[in-house]
């Protein structure tokens, strides 16, 4: 069920610290260079480098999975293979689609003096080259992409959300993650940090739910409206 706007207030009042992930949230990383079309280059560049594709590799179209695939598979290609997505990911946000209300929540903390760290599972290059392309990066306190070489970093892994909270010196009950996917809540829970979950798709809303968000928005306008 999606909170009413008092709910998303009480859920909001004590925080000082918005931990915001990035695809989805903030924008659709991949609207103009399609996830499935990186999911190839990926496999083609992993494909020259092995000389065979390990199993499961080929049937894969979500990036972030492929990238945790090859680390299983082949340890040794882990770091160029996680270069090569981060090239990817840095050429997708060029053409990325902003999240409607996305920019607006970066303006409402900064108005009502919180915090916000990007927390994500893309490159950390990526992001920092899509706000500075937006001149959104004076929004930001920190950006905590995944850990280059090391696909274990990202979520439901909580490390990302760790060290965004223990760079910004706050405790987790000053803090609130805003993610959409299950993931997300998964490591909010695991780092002690309650989760906002954003349904941007249909059947979101159920599955955040039972995943233990604390509330539900279909829009990130309407967060900006509450932290307003």
């Amino acid at each position: 069920m999606i909170a009413t706007p008092q709910q998303l207030a009480n859920v909001l009042r004590p925080v000082k610290h918005v931990l915001l992930d990035f695809d989805g949230p903030v924008c659709s990383v991949f609207a103009g260079l399609p996830a499935p079309e990186v999911a190839r280059r990926l496999r083609q560049g992993f494909l020259v480098a092995s000389g065979q594709d390990p199993a499961g590799v080929e049937e894969e179209n979500d990036p972030l999975a492929l990238l945790r695939l090859v680390s299983d598979a082949r340890p040794d290609l882990t770091a160029s293979t996680d270069a090569a997505l981060a090239a990817l990911e840095t050429e997708a946000v060029r053409a990325a689609r902003p999240t409607p209300g996305g920019e607006a929540v970066l303006r409402a903390c900064a108005r009502s003096g919180r915090l916000v760290s990007v927390v994500s599972n893309n490159a950390g290059v990526a992001i920092e080259a899509y706000l500075a392309e937006r001149a959104l990066s004076s929004y930001v306190a920190g950006v905590f992409g995944r850990a280059p070489g090391d696909p274990s970093s990202m979520k439901p892994n909580p490390r990302l959300l760790l060290e965004a909270m223990g760079a910004a010196g706050t405790g987790q009950e000053q803090c609130i993650f805003i993610g959409d996917a299950v993931r997300d809540v998964e490591a909010g829970e695991a780092a002690g940090v309650q989760t906002i979950g954003y349904a941007n798709k249909p059947g979101k809303s159920a599955k955040l739910a039972a995943s233990g968000a604390v509330v539900i928005v279909d829009s990130m306008q309407f967060i900006a409206d509450a932290l307003t």
